[in-house]
């Protein structure tokens, strides 16, 4: 199936008309030096056929151009050369390969500590943001522990036991309309003094939360709507969370960003929807790198759990159009880019499985190797 996107620059940029980018970033320090705080924000599907369309339908740089350095990552689960999101996901969090669903888990169901709860167990401060259910598959492998990522309201008492300092996602329905055991677990979270808000009362960018109590906002019922269809809250969270979760703890922070529906426009073979869900993204990474420039200590890696659609791009019609074509409606074994900037991104230069993202931050966290 081929599908043409014709006058990109009109259209893309009528979509997102703040976009500004910068070619150079400040050097924030020495190489060597350790960070105080890790962002990890994860493209779902994002290979590099998928951030070259983003480029193309711009027409200038990305804020992921900004990077300093670029690696590559092999993406294979344990049992098989295509992951899913479940076993990706858990490669980065606590660093095994495990089996596709497994989230949390390793390839024996035994539960894995992940780096999120390391962090929390440390001081530090610690946050989930999503273009999905903040109970699905990438954000769930941070928090959760079982071995099917299907279980959505299983997942979510997860978040009660390990409680966040800042969530933002969809999947609210999980939380307080439960089918298996009537427990309302926003209720629960209010009690232990977490401050809930949602879609249906205020908008995300009209927030202000106090950092003296952990914050929860919830996008969606379910799963939040595409950003063709009007969803605009991932860049704003962005520019929220790192000063959020700067002033939870001086001790430091970890934050996870999931740019999540890049991959469900690929699985549907939809290449204009796949190009403003990366341009979404990327609008989210550019306000990520403009908090990490002005902190200092703030390590940004920016990656993918997989490749989705076998994506290719081809000539269209004139020049300044693409013809978008997928070999697959589902994931590929392709490697995926790794971008790191900020304290500790020259470890995160090279060809590497996925696993050692979470060895390379544990390291530069100083919990040993």
């Amino acid at each position: 199936m081929k599908l043409l996107i014709l006058n990109l620059l009109a259209v893309f940029c009528a979509l997102f008309p703040s976009t500004t980018v910068h070619n150079s970033l400040p050097n924030p320090s020495e190489p060597g030096r350790k960070p105080k705080n890790i962002i990890l924000l994860i493209g779902d599907g994002m290979g590099l056929a998928q951030v070259t369309a983003g480029q193309y339908a711009h027409q200038k740089a990305l804020n992921l151009d900004r990077f300093p350095v670029t690696g590559l990552s092999r993406t294979q689960s344990a049992k098989h050369l295509i992951t899913d999101s479940a076993a990706g996901a858990t490669a980065f969090s606590c660093g095994c390969k495990t089996i596709n669903t497994y989230i949390g888990v390793d390839a024996k169901e035994k539960p894995c500590e992940t780096i999120l709860e390391q962090a929390r167990k440390n001081g530090l401060a610690v946050g989930l943001v999503a273009a999905c259910s903040i109970t699905h598959a990438t954000p769930a492998s941070f928090i959760a522990h079982v071995n099917d990522r299907a279980e959505m309201e299983q997942i979510a008492t997860y978040f009660i036991d390990t409680q966040a300092d800042l969530l933002i996602g969809g999947g609210m329905k999980y939380f307080n309309q439960r089918k298996s055991d009537q427990r309302n677990l926003v209720a629960e979270m209010s009690q232990k003094g977490t401050v809930v808000s949602d879609f249906s009362r205020q908008p995300l960018a009209e927030m202000h939360p106090d950092p003296q109590h952990p914050f929860v906002w919830f996008s969606a019922e379910g799963e939040p709507t595409s950003v063709a269809k009007g969803r605009d809250y991932l860049p704003v969270a962005a520019g929220l969370a790192p000063a959020f979760l700067k002033q939870r703890s001086g001790k430091g922070f970890f934050l996870m960003l999931e740019g999540s529906q890049i991959d469900w426009a690929c699985h549907d073979k939809n290449g204009p929807r796949e190009v403003s869900e990366m341009l979404d993204f990327d609008q989210a990474i550019g306000a990520i790198l403009e908090f990490a420039a002005r902190d200092g200590e703030t390590l940004v890696i920016v990656t993918a759990d997989h490749e989705t659609g076998g994506m290719t791009l081809e000539q269209g019609t004139s020049p300044d159009s693409i013809a978008i074509n997928f070999n697959t409606n589902y994931h590929t074994a392709s490697m995926v880019p790794v971008y790191a900037y900020g304290p500790g991104a020259e470890l995160f230069n090279g060809m590497y499985e996925n696993t050692e993202i979470y060895f390379r931050m544990r390291k530069l966290f100083g919990w040993g190797e």
